[in-house]
């Protein structure tokens, strides 16, 4: 038995609230809720560590970049899920910042590869190691395999959500 969101009621693990909502599933979106606002949060904070004008939408790609190396727009609209013109949009943002170039792409000359300029490489490698550190200090008090066993549910998550 376990209490209810608003610290009352007692249901039993799978029991079925009157609207028909298992207690585990509420439970799930209410921390996802919780985990979302707060890396919305995290995210506009880390944008703006990285450049005052970064937009905290834009952030994600630079990311991406950093991780991947050069991408072409299509393949960055797609992953983060918006059409083409705000892609545009975004990207012409973060060139005018200094963040990222454009490139031909040397599999196909008629398009163009977007990557991270060394000032970009630079203040998103600095902005990720800083949440890096923040992650180990907030999380010193756990075991290293619970981590491990975090970081592989939310891959899981992650890949369910995709589909």
């Amino acid at each position: 038995m376990h209490e209810d969101a608003n610290g009352g009621g007692h249901h039993a693990a799978g029991q079925a609230t009157p609207s028909g909502a298992d207690q585990e599933f509420l439970a799930l979106e209410r921390e996802l809720t919780v985990l979302l606002r707060r890396a919305r949060a995290n995210q506009a904070e880390m944008a703006r560590e990285v450049h005052p004008d970064l937009e905290s939408s834009a952030y994600g790609l630079l990311i991406r970049l950093d991780e991947l190396g050069g991408q072409r727009a299509t393949e960055l609209a797609a992953y983060i899920g918006v059409g083409k013109a705000t892609m545009s949009r975004q990207l012409r943002a973060l060139e005018e910042l200094g963040l990222i170039a454009r490139e031909p792409d040397p599999a196909d000359g008629r398009a163009w590869l977007v990557t991270l300029t060394e000032e970009g490489s630079r203040r998103v490698g600095t902005v990720r190691e800083a949440r890096r550190a923040r992650y180990v200090r907030q999380l010193a008090h756990w075991d290293r395999r619970e981590v491990s066993e975090l970081a592989r549910l939310l891959h899981e998550l992650n890949g369910v959500m995709a589909k």
